[in-house]
């Protein structure tokens, strides 16, 4: 006996290591995995710059040390004017190894001495002028024989402790990175390794701790959605995937047994219940419409008529040619009521012939003229040439699109679109107005049954769409209800071209 679930699985069992990422294993690495390596990645970070900071520091310091430790021989020599003992001291910072160059500049920047590589006149540059003004070490890189350089720039003082000029002490600017490189790749590399960690201990401990029993839990289900209904699931894993498991077969076993004495009733309570709604509805509404149509129809063309010859009584003033008028507009409604009721359960019989689709509805909108020039909206229809012809009761067919009409005109602020097409074997009517559309609290299956009306009292009966609805699967068709994209309600009318060798679309 085939049964069905409400539930559908597309899962594929796979090799560990090719299974795609579960939305649980994909969480813990966003939630867990990815915030442990972006703060891991932050601290390396952090800690570089600060070794950075810290190293460049250090190397400044060297070069700040090794020019006061040159600066005073220079000084002393600088003011007796030994250039030998000038460029003896300089020679000497070379003994370190790591001094680039250094130089002796006057206080205008121009150069007395030099060992190595340096500047070879500072006289267009503000250094001399800051050191003279402030008497403190400056710092600078330059760009010296294509070489990019870090400068140390100390004041040289005679025994007056007046500058008597400057001392320049270089090093390649790369020695401040060089030193990190080294340490950067260590820490990069040990982190990266610290993420594949975390990453396979995650994996690893979610498959061996619950994954596994997921999938297990998982295929167990897709076995009964496949149709093994007598599959149970193996109650097996943590407590929480147990009692999943323990669920599923109690909610299994529930379905089973409801299962079979629903099948046997099923196909019968449809049946029946489909004949008496057709047999209570056509019995209600055809004993009514005879009712109806026999106690009034006579007495309202009479009070009709009467109220005509009256109005063409002279005698009258204006107050009562109102009057007469309410009651002729009274009587006409009754009138539509009756004729609608009629409409919807006379047992007539269709005449089909064949009808052109254009002047079906030529027919059609100049029957809703007077009502359109009345309201002031206005009806754009788009027919387009060459349309197939349409086997049907011409008469049925006016009455359905008559209907849709006035319902789009009552609810259009300014127009009313209509346009017809083809769709395989069936002519499509599209009805489109620019109203508020269908009310969102009301289904379509309620707007089409009999006497149902979304409109104040006393202005419609709730049969127009039941008609129409009538009308369409007299035809083949269907009738179809919806809001359309841009607006306002859209209504689909499609109709059989031969009824006899055409169902309606699903």
């Amino acid at each position: 006996m085939s049964k069905k679930y409400p539930f559908r699985f597309n899962t594929v069992t796979r090799p560990v290591g090719l299974r795609r990422l579960s939305s649980l294993q994909r969480t813990l690495l966003l939630f867990v995995v990815l915030p442990l390596l972006i703060l891991t990645a932050l601290g390396i970070r952090f800690g570089l710059g600060q070794a950075s900071q810290f190293q460049e520091q250090r190397l400044k310091n060297d070069l700040e040390l090794i020019g006061r430790a040159i600066s005073i021989p220079v000084g002393a020599a600088l003011g007796q004017d030994d250039r030998q003992a000038i460029e003896l001291a300089l020679g000497s910072v070379f003994v370190l190894g790591e001094v680039y160059g250094a130089s002796v500049f006057d206080v205008n920047g121009t150069r007395i001495a030099s060992a190595g590589i340096t500047e070879s006149d500072l006289s267009r540059t503000t250094i001399p002028e800051r050191i003279v003004a402030t008497g403190e070490k400056q710092e600078a890189y330059s760009r010296v024989a294509g070489r990019e350089l870090f400068s140390h720039f100390l004041p040289l003082f005679d025994n007056a402790g007046q500058i008597k000029g400057l001392i320049q002490i270089t090093r390649r600017a790369s020695d401040f990175s060089r030193a990190l490189d080294q340490l950067k790749i260590i820490a990069w590399l040990l982190w990266g390794l610290l993420g594949l960690s975390i990453l396979g201990a995650v994996l690893l401990g979610h498959y061996g701790g619950i994954g596994r029993h997921v999938d297990k839990l998982l295929a167990h289900m897709q076995r009964v959605a496949q149709g093994d209904h007598s599959h149970r699931a193996a109650l097996e894993g943590p407590s929480e995937v147990a009692t999943l498991a323990a669920g599923l077969n109690q909610m299994l076993d529930s379905i089973e047994r409801t299962q079979r004495e629903l099948d046997e009733h099923r196909t019968a309570e449809t049946q029946l219940l489909a004949r008496l709604k057709d047999n209570e509805k056509m019995a209600a509404i055809g004993g009514m419409a005879r009712g109806i149509a026999h106690e009034l129809g006579a007495p309202l063309s009479v009070i009709d008529g009467r109220a005509r010859r009256l109005q063409r009584s002279a005698e009258l003033d204006e107050q009562q040619q109102r009057q007469l008028d309410g009651i002729r507009s009274q009587v006409a409604r009754l009138t539509h009521t009756v004729r609608q009721l009629l409409d919807y359960c006379r047992p007539m019989a269709p005449q089909p012939r064949s009808l052109e689709p254009a002047q079906l509805i030529e027919t059609v909108t100049e029957a809703m003229r007077p009502e359109l020039e009345a309201s002031g909206k206005q009806l754009q229809t788009e027919i387009p040439t060459g349309l197939p012809t349409l086997t049907g009761d011409a008469g049925r067919l006016e009455l359905a699109l008559l209907n849709l009409l006035r319902n789009a005109l009552q609810a259009a602020h300014q127009s009313i679109q209509l346009s017809l097409k083809t769709e395989g074997e069936h002519l499509l009517i599209l009805i489109r107005d620019d109203g508020p559309g269908l009310p969102p609290t009301i289904t379509v299956e309620q707007l089409l049954e009999p006497f149902f009306t979304t409109k104040s009292p006393g202005e419609g009966t709730g049969l127009g769409l039941a008609i129409v609805q009538s009308v369409a699967e007299e035809h083949g068709g269907q009738l179809e209800l919806s809001n359309a994209p841009q607006g306002g309600c859209l209504v689909r009318l499609s109709l059989a071209l031969n009824p006899e060798n055409s169902h309606a679309p699903t």
